[in-house]
């Protein structure tokens, strides 16, 4: 049996930049231990997998250990590969996941998602996390993940984290994150429980951070920056009545391929 793969680097305009996703397109879905050992076999953040409902899409991610619940890169990736290599009719795409429904459209040069926004609360440190990242933050909020907040970008891109030790912590990951130099604020981003070391460009992170950022500078509109050794691009529109926050990049295809199953 064979499946169409694809290989999309997200929140970048040049191939080896961002963060490189792969995207199978499904008839129907196959046995869960199928899709995680794909994922497994990819060894990236993130795979993703998605079928055709009629003029929606079904949409999953696996990191090479364990399915996820949101991914920003992957659905971008996911978006991307519609949008462009399969002839979908429309300029945007309805994904229905276990986030619920995500919009993703065309937007110029790039894809917009809509996504929910989840705004982290101030917290106390939990045990492993300023050991694991060797300094200090200013503030450590939590949402999905922890976030601390340091003074700078140097600070930033300056960490070399103890993996083990953010492995022993509660929640998804780890985002770091400060004012940016050019851009309005940087982050990186960790979650090895999740199988990931360090993720190139996180989306998901977005849903948290652009909040918080959006509450200290009293702004709504975000470019965010993840320097990470790829490094990538985000643009972030946050609609607190809402719930919501767009989150805008764009997306180039690496690699096309196929996938050789045992029948």
């Amino acid at each position: 049996m064979k499946l169409k793969q694809f290989q999309i680097d997200a929140f970048t305009d040049r191939v080896f930049g961002g963060n490189p996703a792969a995207v199978c397109p499904l008839e129907s879905w196959p046995d869960d231990n199928i899709l995680q050992s794909i994922a497994e076999e990819n060894n990236l953040s993130e795979t993703a997998f998605f079928v055709s409902t009629g003029n929606d899409f079904e949409l999953r991610w696996f990191t090479p250990i364990r399915e996820v619940d949101l991914c920003g890169h992957a659905t971008l990736a996911s978006a991307h590969v519609i949008l462009e290599h399969i002839g979908h009719p429309a300029d945007y795409v309805i994904f229905k996941t276990r986030s619920g429904d995500l919009a993703v459209k065309k937007n110029g040069n790039m894809l917009e998602m809509d996504f929910p926004l989840l705004a982290p609360k101030p917290c106390a440190a939990p045990e492993h996390l300023i050991e694991g990242l060797g300094k200090t933050p200013v503030e450590v909020l939590e949402a999905q993940d922890y976030i601390a907040v340091y003074g700078d970008e140097a600070t930033i891109r300056s960490i070399v984290p103890d993996q083990v030790l953010l492995n022993r912590l509660d929640l998804r990951g780890v985002c770091i994150t400060a004012p940016g130099d050019s851009v309005d604020f940087v982050s990186r981003f960790f979650a090895p429980k999740f199988g990931i070391p360090e993720d190139p460009v996180t989306g998901s992170a977005h849903c948290e951070l652009a909040p918080y950022w959006a509450s200290k500078l009293n702004k709504n509109d975000l470019k965010a920056r993840q320097v990470s050794k790829r490094g990538g691009e985000l643009y972030c529109r946050v609609e607190k009545e809402k719930g919501r926050i767009f989150i805008s990049g764009q997306a180039v295809t690496f690699m096309e391929g196929e996938i050789y199953l045992p029948e």
